[in-house]
């Protein structure tokens, strides 16, 4: 009998969706919802551990077991592949990057991007970043590969190059690490399509774009980027965002006006929320549980 793959299922569904829309789920409850609403990957942002989950920066901070704390909870509920931001491989070494491989593949993770730049790294939409040599990078995907206990797991090389050294140099680095074993390409913070359709055509395996709100990158629709030969779309903070914007509106709301009365209409509702988490089913079997004992 045949073990399930994440890897597996993340790879069938970029050949079934041209492109892979993969949206953010910054825990188990929303990627229930994503599932819910039709999507067929979703995605763990290490800005968004490190802001929802710490409630710090997206510096290099985090470790791998914060992550991976993330990783366990959405994937113990959600069957749909997890494709997760590593940074720069939470460490220094060949060993680190070998020991976050592994440990992505047992939390039940189908892929994950691992990125060119420093350690202590910034969000890939902000000034100043800091880029490792093209044979550290190099260096990163080839350890990365040797480490997989799952041949059909992901690794995903990402590419902060374009703002420090230019597209050349950075679709430079991208195939570079394609030849190292890298299965995908995320070339991060592009500033027009013809950029994608450069690194597709050089690469000669998926390409995804990080359309993220408020950064570097247009908002470009899922048409456009197919039309620029793009293999997956990713929306990494986008319910997120929301999110906080909404919980931010109620905390106001009820300091200011004493009563949670004036926003109750922009909350999920008891029952809304009990179906999508199947309260009711769980419920039940404890009734279950409960009638036999008093037998």
């Amino acid at each position: 009998m045949s073990l399930y793959s994440a890897g597996a299922a993340f790879r069938k569904a970029v050949q079934e969706e041209s492109p892979l829309q993969v949206v953010g789920a910054i825990n188990a409850n929303h990627a229930l919802l994503a599932k819910r609403a039709g999507f067929k990957a979703i995605y763990l942002s290490g800005g968004g551990v490190a802001a929802g989950s710490l409630g710090l920066p997206d510096l290099g901070i985090s470790s791998l077991d914060d992550v991976l704390t993330d990783v366990r909870r959405i994937t113990d509920v959600c069957d749909l592949p997890l494709l997760v931001d590593v940074d720069t491989g939470f460490g220094a070494s060949a060993f680190n990057v070998a020991r976050t491989v592994k440990s992505m593949i047992k939390a039940g993770a189908g892929a994950m991007h691992i990125e060119d730049q420093v350690g202590a790294k910034r969000c890939g939409h902000r000034p100043g970043k800091e880029i490792v040599t093209k044979q550290e990078m190099v260096d990163r995907i080839a350890a990365a590969v040797d480490a997989r206990t799952d041949e059909n797991f992901v690794i995903m090389a990402r590419t902060d190059a374009l703002a420090v050294e230019g597209l050349d140099a950075a679709i430079e680095r991208a195939v570079a690490c394609v030849e190292a074993g890298a299965d995908m390409i995320f070339p991060e913070a592009m500033i027009d399509l013809d950029m994608y359709k450069k690194f597709a055509a050089a690469v000669k395996v998926p390409v995804l774009a990080n359309i993220t709100e408020f950064g570097a990158t247009p908002l470009f629709t899922v048409d456009e980027l197919r039309g620029a030969d793009v293999g997956l779309v990713l929306y990494p903070l986008s319910a997120f965002r929301a999110m906080n914007k909404a919980a931010e509106n109620v905390y106001t709301a009820i300091r200011r006006d004493g009563t949670q009365q004036n926003v109750v209409d922009t909350m999920q509702t008891r029952a809304e929320l009990y179906e999508r988490i199947n309260y009711h089913s769980f419920e039940q079997k404890l009734d279950a549980l409960f009638a036999a004992q008093k037998k």
